[in-house]
């Protein structure tokens, strides 16, 4: 059914029980895994909060940062991996969009599925938090598995 399955991760202990019910998901079918982090450019941060003056940084210490956050992130990901049998890669990446780095990487990796946690927000607050997970649904050219995180579960 499914060879190649992207799982995405922001770090989060919800990113993380997704994360880990994607890993058994892709033991049962006999998938394998790409684990994907997608971090901003240095530009976005300093547009939209003005992190760069606030804390004087430059754009090598905030790729520097952001890359041992990748590393980190991934290497949660690819270890529950390994202890489930699971092959699996991970695999950084950059864009102003964290939803179009995602569908991005898929099709860049041959991924037939997007396995991603939402916590199912509605109203008010996925106006105002919006949802990587809903322009991912909008933006995929392949299919997407949605899990619904519970929050107070551990990953």
């Amino acid at each position: 059914m499914f060879k190649k399955i992207l799982i995405p991760t922001d770090g989060s202990a919800l990113s993380a029980q997704a994360a880990n019910k994607g890993v058994c998901f892709a033991r049962e079918v006999g998938a394998e895994i790409v684990a994907l982090y997608v971090t901003q450019p240095f530009a976005a941060t300093v547009g939209f909060d003005g992190m760069a003056a606030a804390y004087a940084i430059t754009d090598e210490d905030y790729d520097k940062t952001a890359q041992e956050q990748a590393q980190k992130y991934l290497k949660a990901v690819l270890d529950r991996a390994e202890t489930a049998g699971v092959k699996a890669t991970g695999k950084a990446v950059s864009n102003f969009n964290v939803a179009d780095g995602l569908v991005q990487a898929a099709e860049d990796e041959g991924c037939d599925l997007i396995f991603i946690g939402s916590h199912g927000r509605s109203g008010l607050s996925r106006l105002l938090l919006g949802s990587v997970t809903v322009k991912v649904l909008g933006l995929a050219k392949t299919a997407v598995l949605v899990y619904r995180v519970k929050e107070g579960d551990k990953p």
